[in-house]
């Protein structure tokens, strides 16, 4: 691989430069200046997230044969590179913003005739979800060692949370999403021409499962809570980075 391949690009760049930003910016004094920058801190890292599950998608991809993911620009962490920009990084934005929902972000269209195998087809699918875990417990990790300021600390706490909300989300297997992935390439020829079919609107009615029934919401919640606690996020940081995000209620 070209060293060239994953070189950042500009848009990935100012996406870390807005993260940095709101961490910095929860340093001053002032309540407003503390909620807008947990704001800025998380809603950048998410969108620095989005790219880094992509590029897991398309650096496994690639190292199992598929490279037609090279010359479409997935290695460079350029979300302009993904299907839409609207689906793939302002509708997540937007549903985070909104409701706290970490929607699945864009996709890399994958040469899956080029994949050595079916084990290699099912690691490309997993490769997104498994990045927002490893991020999820590098933040947490990050907040119990370096004990950074209290803004900066609820931001990262938060965004771990929501990482680890994604991850859960992904697996799960619903047509359409990571987890769906993972499996299709063991499934009959008439499961994966149903999964086909039901990939457009099989997550939409996740979602307004997850928004619309309470207990639902309650069981994923808790199971995300539950790993939280596991790789070591404080929760109560977590909760204080949740009030601050969504300075507006």
């Amino acid at each position: 691989m070209q060293r060239s391949a994953v070189r950042p690009s500009p848009v990935f760049l100012a996406l870390l430069v807005l993260t940095v930003g709101g961490a910095l910016l929860t340093l001053l004094e002032g309540e407003t200046a503390l909620r807008a920058g947990v704001f800025l801190l998380v809603m950048g890292g998410w969108a620095v997230s989005l790219c880094l599950h992509e590029f897991g998608h398309a650096i496994v991809a690639f190292r199992g044969g598929d490279r037609e993911v090279y010359f479409k620009g997935y290695l460079t962490l350029d979300p302009r590179r993904y299907t839409d920009p609207v689906l793939s990084l302002l509708l997540p934005l937007l549903f985070l913003a909104i409701g706290g929902i970490p929607l699945p972000g864009g996709a890399v269209w994958i040469n899956h005739h080029a994949l050595r195998s079916r084990a290699v087809d099912s690691a490309v699918s997993l490769a997104g979800p498994f990045a927002n875990l490893v991020i999820a417990i590098l933040l947490a990790l990050s907040v119990n060692v370096f004990e950074p300021a209290p803004g900066i600390a609820w931001g990262l706490s938060f965004l771990a949370l929501l990482q680890l909300a994604a991850f859960v989300l992904n697996i799960l297997p619903v047509p359409g999403l990571d987890g769906w992935g993972a499996i299709e390439p063991y499934l009959s020829y008439e499961a994966r021409r149903f999964g086909a079919k039901a990939r457009q609107w099989a997550p939409l009615i996740l979602f307004a499962v997850l928004i619309g029934i309470p207990g639902a919401s309650e069981v994923f919640w808790d199971a995300v809570q539950a790993l939280y606690g596991a790789v070591g996020g404080n929760e109560v940081y977590a909760v204080y980075g949740q009030y601050a995000f969504f300075f507006w209620r």
